[in-house]
């Protein structure tokens, strides 16, 4: 009886191993070259303020759904408490703040930027399918984040972003092609 059983469980274990998996219809190659590419665009967006990016872009295929591409940055260079700087003048805060406010349109246009390169790139990625990018927004204790999101997430159909990209939509229609959610 125990050899049947052994028996029966190498046969499935082989004839689970025949059974080719399924490749992914984006393959991690095409993905690495976005992540790099969006890495790029967020600290070349500004020169003489970069981005300051607290990781690397991180992109995933999700069969049926699409791609998405997720990073963490701090919207601007600043210092932090230390015990050299116990505390944070008031003035700095409102600088900060203000700096930050000015460079939401900045990170928002570099976003779709990156959406429509996307788009282009990844071949695999079906027509219907989704084109994402989220970036989380780090912000010290100290810091006053009114009005500023924790979060922006942009997502749009691919072809939708194909056609604004190519010109059978207006570059106008970009603001309405993709999803905006600010969290």
């Amino acid at each position: 009886m125990r050899r049947a059983a052994a028996c029966c469980a190498i046969l499935a274990l082989a004839a689970v191993s025949i059974v080719p998996a399924q490749p992914s219809r984006v393959g991690r190659p095409a993905l690495r070259a976005l992540e790099q590419s969006f890495d790029k665009r967020i600290l070349t967006a500004s020169s003489d303020a970069p981005f300051d990016l607290l990781g690397t872009t991180r992109g995933v295929y999700l069969e049926g759904y699409g791609s998405v591409f997720t990073t963490e940055l701090n919207l601007l260079i600043t210092t932090n408490l230390s015990p050299f700087q116990l505390t944070i003048p008031k003035e700095y805060v409102t600088r900060v703040h203000a700096q930050k406010v000015r460079r939401l349109p900045l990170l928002k246009r570099s976003m779709q930027e990156a959406m429509l390169a996307a788009a282009s790139s990844l071949d695999n990625v079906r027509p219907q399918e989704k084109i994402v990018f989220g970036v989380s927004i780090f912000y010290y204790k100290w810091e006053d984040t009114s009005g500023l999101p924790g979060q922006i997430v942009m997502q749009a159909e691919r072809q939708k972003l194909l056609d604004v990209q190519v010109g059978r939509t207006p570059r106008a229609a970009l603001v309405s092609t993709i999803r905006v959610q600010e969290l």
